[in-house]
């Protein structure tokens, strides 16, 4: 048989699972929009929160006598969107700046699943440890 006649339609080739097989120009190019677009939105956080906060006490004398840090209420995430929903500016800014710092990780588990969508698993494996490593260093490590 030369091919179809008119009365068998032509088979077109199955096309892979769009989802299983990504290519590593596909994967850079999300990687690089999810990094792109993290940044800018953490940067539009961070600069409302400074611009509120300015309008605040931006007239106000600075005192640099004595440094303290963060209030209690922002040193967590659910104390800096309790903030962020009672518009508080300090709030506002520190989500911008857990924004920035959780680019960078959104970035290694996006990473993890493409790789696992590209049945990689070498690299399936030490993106797992890296993400694992960042989980155990941003939550705060071993207590004591």
């Amino acid at each position: 048989m030369a091919g179809p006649t008119p009365s068998q339609p032509r088979r077109e080739p199955r096309q892979p699972d769009a989802r299983a097989r990504w290519t590593d120009e596909q994967v850079d190019q999300l990687l690089g929009s999810l990094l792109r677009i993290g940044v800018i939105v953490a940067t539009i956080v961070a600069v409302i929160g400074g611009v509120l906060l300015l309008a605040q006490r931006g007239l106000a004398p600075a005192s640099g006598h004595v440094f303290s840090g963060e209030p209690p209420e922002l040193r967590s995430i659910g104390g800096i969107l309790r903030g962020v929903a009672a518009l508080h500016p300090d709030a506002i800014v520190q989500l911008g700046l857990v924004l920035l710092i959780a680019t960078p990780v959104a970035r290694v588990a996006m990473s993890l699943v493409a790789f696992i969508l590209q049945r990689d698993r070498v690299y399936v494996v030490v993106t797992l440890i890296v993400l694992a490593v960042l989980i155990f260093s941003l939550t705060g490590g071993i207590p004591g």
